[in-house]
């Protein structure tokens, strides 16, 4: 059996994976919270949005940036391109969905119940899906035990997820809420990548597959765009509705005064 290293960078990708799942949560629960204020197609647009946030950025940028500290010393690790690309869309689509059950309709806890296991199962499927996609010289397998306390961190993870997308309100709340999700993710990451069990291969055959570093630079600049696009649509949001609200006071301010010009002349003819 391989020796395995979680970090082989130290402390670098734990945090830049942290900070990534606090940044996707953070706008993910703000653009859950537009849903809540909008209707019909309206709040279904926030909703999708919320899982790209969520899903791509919360969940799969944070699992890809700590996967990069995974390394076997013995062998070369190599990354299935195609595969990755499925965990990606596995993610967002798992979220989204998870989002619709309890975001669509009149929320309930059953729903949030039902939502959490669907999207918790999920995610340890495209966590495991990423997994999958790693090449290296030998046979992974897993320890089960290790694997279900996986699965069971991102079914809870899940569902306080959906719940927090569900009630939490205020900015104080909001970035509490974005921490404790952004820990959650770290925690169901780790414990499935400590169930990996390495046995070399007898023959040194060509590793086949992407190095993780090729993948980062793409993968990175699409982050950056899609959370720019994410935040931009959030504050646009915000200030298209303050000029909308300081609209209808300047209209009504007008219909004030009107109806009192209007009431003057009589007023002094009474007089």
């Amino acid at each position: 059996m391989a020796e395995v290293h979680q970090f082989a960078f130290g402390w670098i990708n734990p945090t830049l994976a942290f900070v990534m799942s606090f940044l996707g949560s953070l706008l993910g629960l703000v653009l859950a919270t537009r849903a809540r204020e909008s209707q019909g197609a309206a709040r279904a647009r926030w909703l999708a949005l919320a899982a790209v946030a969520i899903g791509g950025t919360g969940i799969w940028l944070m699992h890809f940036m700590a996967m990069i500290g995974f390394d076997v010393p013995s062998t070369v690790v190599r990354y299935d391109v195609p595969l990755t690309l499925l965990s990606v869309v596995i993610a967002v689509v798992i979220v989204g969905i998870g989002l619709f059950i309890v975001g669509m309709g009149r929320p309930s806890v059953l729903k949030v119940l039902f939502g959490g296991i669907f999207t918790g199962l999920g995610v340890a499927g495209m966590h495991y899906t990423g997994m999958a996609a790693m090449r290296m010289g030998g046979v992974m397998t897993f320890d089960r035990t290790t694997v279900a306390l996986s699965v069971a961190i991102a079914v809870v993870a899940a569902t306080v997820a959906l719940w927090f997308a569900l009630v939490i309100r205020g900015a104080s709340a909001t970035i509490g809420a974005a921490l404790l999700m952004g820990a959650a993710v770290c925690s169901m990451h780790y414990p499935g990548m400590a169930s990996i069990r390495v046995h070399l291969a007898a023959d040194t055959a060509v590793v086949e597959g992407v190095s993780p570093f090729v993948l980062l630079m793409p993968i990175s600049i699409l982050a950056c765009v899609v959370i720019t696009a994410l935040a931009y649509a959030t504050v646009g949001f915000s200030v298209h509705r303050e000029n909308q609200r300081e609209e209808e006071l300047l209209d009504e301010a007008r219909d004030l005064h009107q109806a009192a010009a209007m009431l003057r002349p009589g007023f002094a003819r009474h007089r």
